[in-house]
């Protein structure tokens, strides 16, 4: 059985529980995967080599040429995505395998690609709280002195400045499934994951 699989994230929902609390939940898509091969590293454990989202007939052409060798060397049809996750020690080759690796109750990590958010000054990244904002201030959302004296006389590294916000990979750990859609394949995670609508994202399976 394997303890990763990839889904897509189709937003944000709420949905409510047996006692009526509103629970905010983040709706994903899981396609099922093909388990293509098995590979064991000493001291890591047991991996599978799996195909994600399988491509149609029509666009096989749009696969790269080392990729479709890949697929027809092992002789399986060819996917969009080739990685490899943690499995247990049985695992069974050839297969496909989807969302009835999760239950309700479920813990998960969730691992993604934040929004990117472009350029972005220090109070937006960083939650500065910003300098005086009275009248004639002049530095109301500005960074001010950086440095530090003639010794060392030099920006530390580590400091927080303006930069690029956003489009770093994140994992938010320990996650409920609170519902499972197994005719739709969806699955219901309480609270909200990293991506916009339609990103890639690793469900890995804690407990």
């Amino acid at each position: 059985m394997l303890k990763e699989i990839f889904a897509k994230k189709l937003g944000m929902t709420q949905i409510f529980d047996n006692e009526g609390n509103l629970i905010p939940v983040t709706a994903i898509e899981i396609e099922p995967v093909f388990i293509i091969e098995k590979k064991e590293y000493p001291g890591k454990g047991v991996f599978a080599k799996i195909g994600c989202f399988k491509v149609p007939e029509n666009k096989t052409d749009k696969i790269s040429k080392p990729l479709a060798g890949y697929f027809k060397k092992n002789e399986v049809a060819f996917y969009k995505l080739v990685r490899e996750v943690m499995a247990e020690k049985e695992i069974e080759l050839k297969k496909e395998i989807g969302i009835e690796i999760f239950n309700e109750g479920d813990i998960v990590d969730v691992r993604g690609r934040t929004k990117g958010r472009g350029f972005a000054g220090g109070i937006k990244r960083h939650n500065w709280h910003g300098g005086p904002s009275s009248h004639g201030s002049m530095s109301h959302r500005r960074i001010g002195s950086n440095g530090s004296n003639t010794d060392p006389g030099r920006v530390l590294r580590g400091h927080r400045m303006p930069g690029h916000y956003g489009n770093q990979y994140r994992t938010i750990k320990n996650l409920k499934i609170v519902k499972i859609d197994k005719d739709k394949g969806l699955l219901f995670i309480k609270g909200a994951l990293p991506g916009h609508r339609g990103s890639l994202l690793s469900i890995k399976k804690v407990s």
